[in-house]
């Protein structure tokens, strides 16, 4: 996939693109829905399959008082794009000049003069320019003003709800990772470097841990304690994460605690990503190293359970 930062890279239109738009923010099921229309439209008649959106997230910039936590980060979208067939990634810088852009200028500008897109794929609450002026009435009218196409996606619904990056947060903020997983169609996802802890994990409560930060500003699942899996270069491991502040040594600090089952690897300054497969229990603060290591047992036969049950699904 060839990925462009600004528009002047992109040299001619494509050829006869299908296009679709948006901030993508966890590739969720719904934006999957837009990228596999792009790809049948543009494999139909040989065309470029072109997705556009923004960094940073436009929420950032228009309320940075409030900005929403992002289900994942700039890395992993591009990489879960590309993964849905994507051959062109226009990543545009959201910056407060670009919100001005009227609809019609971005439209005729910037989709229409630059991209030369040909089908346009979007969702069924999208809208674009400044103030969100540009409504789907208005891409259908300027489509058949400019000669393209206008395809709107219907609302991806699980469980009877929208799965939309809003309702995705809400569930990871609640710890229900079967829900998450559900509207991604895959398993949420933390990244990291491991870093030096104080050393307890595996010395003082037997358990071998990796340790990650976390920063306040991301979105983090509830805090307690989760079945995961971990990847660590190619390879997949399964292990339980305490997420939260540690209360049992008074840590404070916000973070992430990975043992990972049958692994002896000395991984500090190792990146590892960890899918968050299932809650098991909230944080709790124990009266020392052995009743925490007694309740950790537990906490692993039970990880152990979920997740080889995931080999029956």
């Amino acid at each position: 996939m060839k990925i462009y930062t600004a528009l002047e890279e992109i040299e001619r239109p494509f050829n006869r693109p299908a296009l679709t738009i948006g901030n993508f923010d966890g590739v969720h099921l719904g934006h999957q829905a837009l990228f596999k229309k792009v790809v049948e439209l543009a494999e139909k008649r040989g065309g470029d399959k072109v997705a556009l959106t923004f960094h940073p997230h436009p929420m950032k910039v228009l309320r940075p008082e409030n900005p929403p936590k992002l289900i994942c980060t700039l890395e992993q979208k591009v990489e879960l794009i590309m993964e849905a067939g994507i051959e062109h990634l226009v990543c545009l810088p959201f910056t407060r000049e670009f919100a001005k852009t009227s609809a019609t200028e971005f439209v005729e500008n910037i989709l229409y003069d630059t991209i030369g897109v040909d089908d346009l794929v979007v969702g069924y609450d999208y809208a674009c320019g400044r103030g969100r002026e540009g409504d789907i009435k208005f891409l259908k009218t300027m489509g058949e003003k400019l000669g393209f196409h206008v395809h709107v996606i219907p609302p991806v619904k699980i469980d009877g709800i929208i799965v939309s990056s809003t309702a995705i947060r809400e569930f990871v903020k609640k710890g229900d990772m079967t829900m998450v997983r559900k509207m991604l169609g895959r398993f949420y996802q933390i990244r990291g470097v491991v870093k030096k802890g104080k050393r307890r994990g595996g010395p003082v409560v037997g358990f071998p841990t990796a340790n990650l930060s976390i920063n306040p500003e991301d979105l983090c699942p509830k805090p307690g304690v989760y079945a995961v899996q971990v990847i660590h270069g190619e390879k997949l491991y399964n292990g339980v994460v305490n997420i939260g502040f540690n209360p049992t040594f008074g840590d404070g600090k916000l973070g992430a605690e990975v043992h990972i089952f049958n692994f002896d690897k000395d991984i500090y300054g190792h990146e590892i990503k960890v899918n968050v497969v299932e809650r098991i229990r909230d944080e709790k603060r124990f009266s020392g190293p052995k009743e925490l290591a007694k309740q950790i047992k537990k906490d692993i036969e039970r990880a152990q359970e979920i997740l080889n049950s995931l080999n029956l699904q």
